[in-house]
């Protein structure tokens, strides 16, 4: 029995409880993750994860009921539970679900794979990471060394009552490495190429053997250790210049969590809250200066990102969305029951879920801030600058529940003095409030300093949902930012 046939006994189920709209997602989804710590295996897992999940609209409201048993009785119980909980929902609602139209397709997709990851054995996956582990702890004072590797094949059958047939396949790759250093009752970190787990992408093997881990571990180690001794960064107003990958969370935060119209309507405040973006500032509020120009970009073109697919979970097409253009805010997240709120005549494409038994929920696709036209390198951009502070990797974060108040700490800062790198510092940290901050935005490196980065772990609703996002960001420097308040004192 095909995919499909299975789908339509939920299809089917659901138009005779009266539904007047269904889809049925099939996901299979396998996942391998492989950690070392301190030349020991740490962690290892491979598992896979298959079901269905069918979401309905009756008598005007949404239900969503989900299942592993994918035979006929289980997936007709399940569509039926799904009308009953919308119809138990109809009772307290104060408007019809109205969904914006969008067109039937019927496509195959799958994200550009050069080498399967799962084709790679575990013996030499583990190989590799023992490698990058004794590297990590080649540097006395090294007291803790991770090196991880993810590997992620979420494959997808897509089917709605309104016609459309969607099978699509991502295949992400993720690696990375950390050093820990404990002494003088400081504990320090340097990461590789990122913090959280390193550098994701919707990509293959090939990503991990472009990373070069353990051509970099000894550095991350050096640098973990020479913390201990370093200055600690002076608190006041400074120029500050973000590494890329810093930027990308200052994105996320800043940016991407704020644009959710979801959050605006208030339908949704787990975890991240709601946002301070109403509707009434759409193309009226100064987001930023007129370098700062951001995208929610899903698709191929904008490049391998967590937020890179064909076709979200409603069944619309991956879309470019500009949300800041030249400063202004232009833009926001949408599905097809929140277009209309904005007067969008189509969904931007942004519901995905983490799973088969999740409904979906508006999440960032690839939330970037585009580079710089004029050529620009990050030595350049530290040539120009007299003096400052230079900040790389991200730390630790802080952001109030309307995502206007914030506060980044990074891994490491060095201090900028006459257009070079001077003396390394520990600790150092920013804050500030979103527009203000992206206004004092006067630089951001060119595209050949761009790197779309990968978050794995952003957690929103109830229950949480994990999803990966992209954020393409190069580095860029911002004005009379307030630094050091963070770890005042240490």
């Amino acid at each position: 029995m095909s995919w499909k046939e299975i789908a339509g006994y939920a299809l089917e189920t659901s138009r005779l409880r009266g539904a007047s709209y269904a889809d049925v997602r099939v996901v299979d989804d396998r996942q391998r993750m492989l950690l070392t710590k301190n030349g020991k295996v740490g962690y290892a897992s491979d598992s896979e994860s298959m079901g269905l999940g069918v979401r309905v609209i009756a008598e005007g409201r949404w239900g969503f009921a989900a299942t592993q048993e994918l035979d006929r009785e289980s997936v007709q119980a399940a569509a039926a539970q799904a009308v009953a909980i919308a119809r138990a929902s109809a009772r307290v609602k104060e408007y019809d679900v109205q969904l914006a139209p969008e067109a039937a397709v019927q496509v195959e997709w799958a994200s550009p794979v050069r080498v399967d990851p799962f084709s790679v054995s575990i013996e030499q996956n583990l190989g590799l990471l023992m490698q990058v582990d004794a590297e990590l702890r080649a540097t006395p004072g090294v007291t803790l060394a991770e090196a991880l590797l993810h590997f992620r094949r979420y494959e997808q059958w897509f089917y709605s009552s309104e016609g459309s047939d969607i099978h699509q396949t991502r295949t992400i790759t993720g690696a990375g490495c950390a050093a820990y250093s404990f002494g003088e009752h400081e504990l320090h970190k340097r990461s590789y190429p990122n913090s959280f787990g390193g550098q994701y992408q919707t990509r293959g093997y090939e990503l991990v053997e472009e990373l070069k881990l353990v051509e970099n571990a000894r550095r991350i180690g050096e640098e973990a250790v020479a913390l201990h001794k370093a200055d600690q960064c002076p608190e006041g107003r400074f120029t500050i210049i973000l590494d890329s990958s810093q930027l990308g969370l200052q994105i996320h935060e800043s940016i991407g969590h704020p644009i959710e119209l979801d959050r605006v309507l208030g339908m949704e405040a787990n975890f991240a809250g709601t946002s301070f973006l109403t509707r009434e500032k759409l193309r009226k509020l100064r987001y930023g200066s007129e370098l700062v120009n951001a995208v929610a970009d899903a698709t191929e073109a904008h490049g391998p990102g967590l937020g890179t697919f064909a076709y979200d979970d409603e069944g619309v097409a991956a879309q470019c969305t500009p949300i800041i253009t030249a400063g202004q805010f232009t833009g926001y997240l949408t599905s097809r029951e929140t277009a209309g709120a904005i007067g969008a005549p189509r969904s931007g494409g942004t519901m995905r879920a983490d799973g088969w038994h999740r409904i979906p929920l508006i999440r960032m696709t690839n939330v970037s801030v585009l580079p710089g036209e004029e050529p620009l390198t990050l030595e350049q951009l530290i040539a120009s600058t007299d003096q400052g502070i230079f900040m790389q990797t991200n730390r630790s974060w802080s952001i109030d529940d309307k995502r206007y108040n914030f506060q980044f700490g990074c891994e490491i800062g060095w201090e900028i003095k006459n257009g070079r790198l001077g003396r390394m510092l520990k600790n150092p940290s920013y804050s500030g409030i979103t527009t203000e901050f992206w206004n004092s935005m006067d630089a951001i490196c060119s595209r050949d300093q761009w790197t779309l980065w990968g978050t794995p772990n952003c957690g929103k609703g109830q229950p949480m949902q994990t999803m990966g996002t992209g954020h393409g960001a190069a580095p860029a420097r911002f004005r009379n930012v307030q630094v050091g308040s963070a770890y005042k004192g240490n």
